[in-house]
């Protein structure tokens, strides 16, 4: 007979010190009689982690920097503490493929959380997917893998965890990826970002401290500075076409500045069901740890009379490009879609340097996926392939064309 601690489900929190990693320890803190900790992943912050390990007890911790592993475990040492710190270059894959874990929270930001999503596929785990850029860059290699494993994965973006809670019970964790039950068109909500009303010429003058500042959502630095040039609204839009198999025509984009309606689902007869909470990311993040059930996220209940009223209205695709280069890639096949992360995430790192300014993006990013011509990618090792050399196209394109931007 099992114990009560026996049965909890083992959950690994990979980017556990960014926000949706400490969002998703708090829910998991919350529900301590359903889940256990087992496994917490960082990149470089030694003392979060130090303390979430102390707190969690998780058997195993990694650290993506060498330097930082080593910190962490002598750290740990010195507490006494019982987790085990692997310092290896494949150590967030080793976690992925380990037996004893059940689930894993995907929240690497960027290409970065490719392999670990993958291995964690390949290994039929139930995947809580918070990194869009693995479903962007290898969404066919993704779901094949799924498929042949019997892995599930549960986005927890809130516009496609929204989407998730609103299409028919058929179509949710469906291995074959094709839309049926009556559904017509995904609509996905985008807040605007920060610059919603700016002019082009305002834009021009954009500092890296007004991009940063989210009006609605408190997420990471590469992700907010996705959102205030809609680049993060383009990367759902290809990441909502490989999740629910869906063509890139049928997936709508709605600026709905008070993030309150997560996203929708249009039926064939008319009907639209709309998933509407908190610009809280505890929400999708509890919904897919436990679904089908639900469980407690300490979140505030949504207060329709202090809402008062709705607002929509139509992307601006000239002054926001980069939601619509998005498309165009989705369209392009072929690779294009990692063509387009790669260089988006240079470009990013860049502006947020000071390197380049922030219309910038979106003219490395235009000039990579029209002008990159790199052979197309086949398997998991041609997309690291095909990662790296558009990195390098687009930092020879920024020294050569860009070199004063910003500064």
């Amino acid at each position: 007979m099992k114990t009560a601690q026996a049965s909890r489900e083992t959950v690994a929190v990979f980017g556990s010190t960014g926000s949706i990693g400490t969002s998703t320890l708090d829910v998991l803190e919350r529900n301590q009689a359903r889940y256990q900790v087992t496994a917490l992943t960082a990149n470089t912050n030694v003392e979060l982690i130090f303390q979430q390990c102390l707190k969690f007890k998780p058997a195993t911790a990694a650290m993506a920097q060498p330097e930082a592993a080593v910190a962490l475990a002598q750290r740990l040492k010195a507490a006494n503490s019982s987790t085990t710190v692997i310092n290896s270059t494949d150590a967030l894959s080793q976690i992925a493929a380990d037996p004893s874990v059940q689930t894993v929270m995907a929240s690497i930001v960027g290409f970065a959380g490719l392999q670990p999503t993958i291995t964690a596929a390949r290994h039929g785990k139930r995947i809580l997917l918070a990194n869009k850029e693995a479903m962007v860059v290898a969404g066919e290699l993704l779901n094949e893998a799924a498929r042949e494993s019997g892995a599930s994965i549960i986005p927890v973006d809130s516009e496609h965890n929204a989407i998730f809670q609103c299409l028919p019970e058929s179509n949710r964790c469906d291995p074959v990826k094709t839309l049926h039950g009556g559904v017509s068109s995904l609509v996905l909500t985008a807040s605007g970002g920060p610059f919603r009303k700016y002019t082009e010429e305002q834009m021009q003058s954009v500092t890296v401290e007004q991009a940063l500042s989210h009006p609605n959502w408190e997420m990471g630095q590469k992700v907010t500075i996705d959102s205030a040039t809609l680049m993060n609204k383009g990367l759902e839009v290809i990441e909502a076409s490989y999740l629910f198999g869906v063509d890139e025509s049928q997936i709508e984009v709605l600026v709905h500045p008070e993030s309150t309606v997560h996203s929708m689902v249009r039926f064939a007869d008319g009907s639209v069901l709309a998933q509407l909470g908190q610009a809280d990311m505890r929400t999708p993040i509890a919904n897919a740890l436990a679904w089908p059930d639900r469980i407690d996220a300490g979140v505030e209940p949504l207060d329709f009379i202090r809402l008062g009223s709705l607002h929509f209205e139509a992307p601006d695709m000239q002054r926001f490009p980069c939601l619509a280069l998005a498309r165009q890639a989705l369209r392009q096949g072929n690779g294009a879609t990692g063509v387009l992360n790669a260089a988006n995430e240079v470009a990013v790192e860049q502006f947020v340097t000071g390197r380049i300014g922030f219309t910038d993006i979106s003219r490395i990013n235009a000039h990579a996926l029209q002008n990159y011509t790199g052979a197309v990618p086949e398997n998991i090792e041609d997309l690291f392939r095909l990662d790296h050399s558009v990195r390098q196209f687009a930092l020879e394109y920024i020294d050569r064309e860009l070199p004063l931007t910003g500064m």
